[in-house]
């Protein structure tokens, strides 16, 4: 137990003395604090025995001692220790009146009694507290280990964690059902909070929720009404590394929040349950092996074997349309890996995913939530987990490859979750620059969505993610589906340095000329490029005559030293034009 202003009035060295509130002594106190300011609230927290010798304040006037004193208790105060034989031989009547008005334990201290004294009896009280606490969390969790490996397993950790935190325990599986619970009559109770798991189960792990309030309905062994079963506090605690989706969901039911004992208790559980739930590093090695060997012989147009050696795990995928997703963080002039580069005689990619079992082998809790493909790992993962969808997830050095099902819920997810991180940087529809290509933020991602496919066109459908991907890098966008690559207009994919340079070079002698004031031969050309060479209709734009224009034109041919009659000519200074209006506009 935490000290109180009772156990401190019985500490046989401090001789303390009460004055008023006899009846709220059982209050613990957080902490002994000094103060003599006359408003020491703002650097309260709640649960202190305040000690003054009332040196700064008015203790002797009514009003001023109601109004202190109303503003302790409102700050959390609870008692207020006052130095007798200092500045006052007995507490003046003001302040003893103000405390018993406000309901405030009043605590005579004796002038022997330094309020060092006071302040240690505290600290070595809640030290022992503490100390307390974690001597019997230490021994829940000895007890909780030979429960979890013995015969019975979770069911033995359950209601092993039962008794000690005089309440119920229960485990949700990785589909939201109950699989165990302590006593017996909890089942029911836990049954009732699906929902509640499901909305936990949502969240990137670890993650814990709260449901109830206080109350005294199962706090104990015994099953309580059905109408106040609801009444308890329960809290919910994922289980599983926090890299991958939740694998499980522990909920502990009690009549009071957890004490420090009773926590430790539950923490050890979580974890022992996640040892039992969450599978080996040896079998997600394993099933990531398998998964770049089905994804090898689909893109090596073998999709017979692929589905043989998919098998249950994977085989699924195969049977309906899927889309293929190429993700990538950008990195400033790193050259493409080998394994992603592709074929010139076939075009399909060369000896792809020949590492990735030996590349991703590190604990999936390891990898760091500031990683962008992990990130998108577990938002398609998890989304898939909570439909019972299959996906197949491929880390491929510095890439991730990925087969979902078409309409599924990882498409979706990784759709929204594009969706969400442009909105956050708000650099949607802005090509990157060279700079934010060699430092990418820690969301900075890119991302190729293939068009439905099938396992026989699984090659073209990695083709089509990488153009896709392609596109992503050249608009500045974080996902782009391959229907979007032939969309709009391909002046975005030019909106690069080298473009702009071209289009700089190719009219600055037309730039200065027209900075002299001999004439507007680049708004001259616009207007004639735009109207397909039709002299009275560009004239017509421009209010000119088509003679004026006629001689502007052969102003132009002078300057550049081409022929406008050549379209290659017209083409490239149409682009021009267009390239620099867009850096202007920009």
């Amino acid at each position: 137990m935490p000290p109180t202003l009772a156990s401190l009035v019985r500490h046989p060295g401090l001789k303390l003395s009460v004055l008023a509130g006899e009846d709220r002594l059982e209050t613990p106190v957080r902490w002994a604090h000094v103060s003599e300011l006359a408003d020491p609230v703002p650097y309260m927290e709640g649960g202190e025995l305040l000690l003054i010798t009332a040196m700064q304040i008015e203790a002797e006037d009514p009003e001023e001692m109601s109004r202190y004193v109303r503003r302790l208790v409102g700050a959390g105060v609870v008692g207020l220790g006052f130095a007798l034989g200092v500045k006052y031989a007995e507490v003046p009547a003001a302040l003893a009146a103000a405390a018993k008005e406000e309901g405030l334990p009043l605590i005579g201290v004796p002038r022997p009694t330094p309020f060092i004294a006071i302040s240690k009896a505290v600290s070595a009280a809640i030290a022992a507290d503490q100390y307390r606490a974690v001597t019997a969390g230490f021994e829940a969790q000895r007890e909780l280990t030979r429960a979890a490996i013995g015969a019975e397993g979770p069911a033995a950790l359950l209601a092993r964690l039962a008794a000690h935190v005089d309440g119920w325990a229960a485990l949700y599986d990785v589909s939201g059902s109950v699989v165990a619970a302590a006593p017996d009559w909890a089942a029911r109770r836990a049954a009732r909070l699906t929902p509640d798991v499901e909305r936990l189960r949502s969240r990137p792990g670890p993650a814990s929720i709260v449901v109830g309030g206080g109350g005294d309905a199962g706090a104990t062994g015994a099953e309580p009404a059905e109408d106040t079963a609801v009444a308890d506090r329960v809290e919910l605690q994922s289980l599983g590394t926090g890299r991958r989706t939740t694998r499980g969901v522990l909920a502990v039911g009690t009549g009071a929040p957890l004490g420090t004992a009773e926590r430790y208790a539950v923490h050890s559980a979580v974890a022992l349950l996640t040892l039992t739930t969450e599978r080996s590093r040896a079998l997600r090695e394993a099933e990531q092996r398998l998964g770049a060997a089905v994804l090898r012989m689909l893109l090596a147009g073998e999709p017979d074997h692929a589905r043989a050696v998919a098998g249950r795990l994977y085989g699924g995928l195969l049977d309906a349309p899927f889309r293929m997703l190429v993700a990538e963080v950008p990195s400033g002039g790193a050259a493409q890996p080998p394994h992603a580069a592709t074929s010139a005689a076939d075009g399909a990619p060369a000896e792809p995913f020949a590492e990735a079992a030996t590349t991703t082998g590190t604990a999936a809790g390891e990898t760091e939530a500031a990683d962008p493909l992990a990130t998108l790992t577990d938002t398609m993962e998890a989304a898939a987990a909570r439909i019972g969808e299959s996906v197949l997830i491929v880390p491929d050095g510095e890439r991730l490859i990925v087969l979902a099902p078409d309409g599924g819920a990882a498409v979706a997810a990784c759709a929204e979750h594009a969706r969400a991180v442009e909105s956050r940087r708000g650099t949607k529809a802005r090509p990157r620059d060279r700079t934010a290509a060699a430092a990418p933020h820690g969301d900075e991602l890119v991302i190729g969505l293939s068009a439905p496919s099938g396992p026989i066109a699984a090659a073209a459908a990695y083709r089509q993610a990488e153009q896709a991907l392609s596109v992503a890098r050249r608009r500045g966008r974080m996902l782009v589906e391959h229907e979007q690559v032939a969309a709009g207009s391909v002046l975005p994919l030019l909106a690069d340095d080298a473009v702009r340079a071209f289009a700089d070079g190719m009219l600055r002698a037309l730039h200065e000329h027209d900075a002299t004031g001999r004439g507007d031969l680049v708004a001259s050309l616009r207007a004639w490029l735009s109207r397909h060479g039709q002299w009275d209709a560009a004239a017509a734009d421009l209010g000119v005559h088509r003679h004026t224009l006629r001689y502007r034109m052969r102003r132009v041919e002078e300057i550049l030293g081409r022929s406008l009659d050549d379209p290659d000519v017209r083409m490239e200074l149409w682009l021009a034009l267009k390239t620099t209006a867009a850096g202007t506009s920009g």
